[in-house]
C-alpha cells in the first residue's frame, strides 16, 4: 500500500489517496475531483477538468500516465 496527496497527482490539497497500484491512487483522487465539483470547490476545478481530459484522450495523456506510475513506484511502502 502507497500514498499519494491530490497534490502529488495534480490537485490543489493535500488529501492523501491509498492504493495498491497507480490505478488505484488515479482513480481516486478522479472520485475526489468528482466530489469537489459537486461541492462547488473551485480551487478543484483546474484539476478536475484536466482529468476529465485524460479519460476522454488517454493516449494524449500517456505522459502524465507514466509520470504517476513512476512516481507511484518511487514511493515507499506505507
Amino acid at each position: 500500500m502507497k500514498t499519494m496527496t491530490c497534490r502529488q497527482l495534480g490537485g490543489p490539497c493535500d488529501l492523501a489517496h491509498r492504493g495498491e497500484t497507480h490505478d488505484d491512487v488515479i482513480v481516486a483522487q478522479d472520485t475526489h475531483l468528482k466530489e469537489a465539483e459537486k461541492e462547488g470547490d473551485e480551487a478543484h476545478l483546474p484539476a478536475r477538468k484536466e482529468m476529465k481530459g485524460r479519460w476522454r484522450h488517454p493516449k494524449r495523456s500517456l505522459g502524465w500516465y507514466r509520470e504517476m506510475q513512476a512516481a507511484f513506484a518511487a514511493l515507499p511502502d506505507d
